[in-house]
């Protein structure tokens, strides 16, 4: 079954991005045989919390938006490639453990082809370097059919995330790509695309 991705040049907005998860999910509800998405793109600044997530994780009072995603507060703003993949786990495997797994795989791989060195942290969700955090995760599966997916930082100001404790994750540090590689977002897109294809693709 082909992925099909879309790639956007300009930003967008989180609720427009959010409601086309919506209709893409919904449309592989009613017919299965539909193709997996991927939406590539970088969001205006918001500060999102997943279902269930603790207000006490805002160290103060700014706007956010409600998700049904699993996770804690995390903080989307330009220079922060977010993946949302739409995914029909049936064609994988049926198990979420796998799954995130899988998204950390890609992003580790990814950084691998950019020279970064990033790995994973025992009982955590995400990916780390040695200077922090550098991606986060949080998905939503309904009847196996996946949503929102993963952000990864790339040159996002990280002052955004000082209202915040990230992902509620105490004393925290957040990392950038660029922190320790000079690099294009255009081309982290197209190396986080192909990865992606080689985690999921290579296992239908």
């Amino acid at each position: 079954m082909p992925l099909v991705v879309y790639r956007f040049g300009q930003l967008i907005p989180y609720d427009l991005a959010w409601q086309w998860q919506k209709e893409l999910v919904q449309a592989r509800k009613l017919n299965p045989h539909l193709p997996d998405v991927l939406l590539l793109l970088e969001h205006p600044p918001v500060y999102t919390i997943g279902q269930g997530s603790s207000l006490s994780f805002f160290k103060q009072e700014v706007p956010y938006v409600q998700t049904e995603r699993g996770g804690e507060v995390t903080y989307h703003a330009p220079g922060q490639l977010v993946g949302y993949a739409i995914l029909n786990l049936q064609r994988y495997q049926r198990d979420l453990h796998w799954y995130l797994r899988s998204l950390e795989e890609v992003l580790i791989r990814a950084l691998g082809e950019l020279g970064i060195r990033g790995e994973r942290r025992g009982g955590l969700t995400g990916v780390w370097v040695p200077q922090g955090k550098i991606a986060q995760i949080g998905i939503k599966v309904s009847r196996w059919i996946t949503m929102h997916g993963f952000a990864l930082n790339v040159s996002v100001d990280k002052g955004g995330f000082a209202p915040i404790v990230p992902c509620g994750i105490p004393d925290c540090p957040i990392a950038n790509v660029t922190d320790l590689v000079g690099v294009e977002m255009a081309t982290v897109k197209a190396v986080v695309e192909q990865q992606f294809v080689r985690v999921f693709l290579t296992k239908v």
